[in-house]
């Protein structure tokens, strides 16, 4: 049996898929490769089932990210499994290096390490995240803000029986509220390098995290609604809580003035204003502190620095 499986999720992006999938093969010698093609219309198809070590699985409606992950999920047969983008990609042994340090440490659920910054082909343009590795106890700092890169965790299997598969309805975040979920209950690991290549989103690029009002949007509903209600939070008593969500809304509110600049920078009137609508009606306080103090001529200088 493989020892780890990597479930990748496609939709309509052959000419992206191979290149991942490549990818997947060098970052661990003991792999299972899990396809689940969310009902692409595109020759996803015929490029998968050309590939003989590929388990390949076709939906036939769409899902979704999240929904074509539990499917793989429940496909897989791995102690460890792994997420991966089709249009990401992972570094060449990087997988067997991440699964031997939970191997040493039984008690731990997940490990995640470093992504550098890729352009739209992939290739790394300069920067990477995060900065800081926290591991250990990390639950309150994900309640805070997702310094976690989807495409570098390896997680154990077993946590899945305690926590559950992803959330549908958390498209776009789910895997943050999985993230939380397990360090809500288990110690993280990290690997103090980059493991991936993450392939930056543009407005252009039609992914999700490229339109930052919807992602701040989600996240704004999921942490009220979901996060600050998990056992740990409640347990941990209103103090807590309330500090908690002080902490998110100047964090969040800090990464949309940086997304709004960066918009503003690049004269896209357009998704400027969407950001500085969702900013003032989300966290509209923290929002007007900000900005009164900053000046957005300050913010765009900041953006180019945050922003590359």
């Amino acid at each position: 049996m493989p020892q780890i499986s990597i479930i990748i999720p496609t939709r309509n992006r052959c000419e992206l898929l191979l290149r991942a999938i490549e990818s997947a093969r060098r970052a661990a010698r003991s792999i299972e490769i899990v396809v689940v093609d969310d009902a692409s219309e595109d020759q996803t198809p015929e490029v998968c089932r050309g590939l003989p070590d590929v388990r390949y699985i076709r939906v036939a409606r769409r899902l979704g990210v999240s929904g074509a992950r539990n499917v793989g999920l429940i496909a897989s047969t791995s102690e460890y499994i792994s997420f991966l983008d089709d249009d990401d990609l992972r570094l060449p042994g990087t997988i067997d290096t991440q699964v031997s340090l939970l191997a040493d440490r039984p008690e731990a659920g997940m490990v995640y390490g470093g992504a550098m910054y890729g352009d739209q082909d992939c290739r790394p343009a300069g920067g990477s995240y995060p900065e800081k590795f926290p591991q250990g106890d990390v639950f309150w700092q994900l309640m805070i803000w997702n310094f976690i890169p989807c495409p570098t965790v390896v997680f154990r299997r077993d946590c899945l029986l305690r926590v559950g598969l992803l959330d549908d309805e958390a498209a776009g975040i789910e895997d943050w509220d999985l993230w939380i979920r397990i360090a809500e209950i288990y110690p993280v690991l990290a690997l103090e390098q980059a493991v991936a290549v993450w392939r930056r989103p543009t407005p252009q690029s039609n992914q999700f995290t490229s339109r930052a009002d919807r992602m701040h949007d989600r996240t704004f509903r999921w942490h009220k609604d979901k996060w600050l209600k998990l056992p740990r939070v409640r347990a941990a008593g209103t103090d807590r809580r309330r500090r908690i969500s002080r902490s998110f809304a100047d964090r969040a509110t800090q990464q949309l003035i940086w997304e709004g600049a960066a918009r503003l920078k690049d004269r896209d009137l357009r998704n400027f204003l969407r950001i500085v609508s969702k900013a003032t009606r989300l966290y509209p306080l923290t929002f007007a502190m900000k900005t009164f103090s900053l000046g957005w001529s300050s913010v765009r200088r900041e953006s180019q620095v945050q922003t590359g």
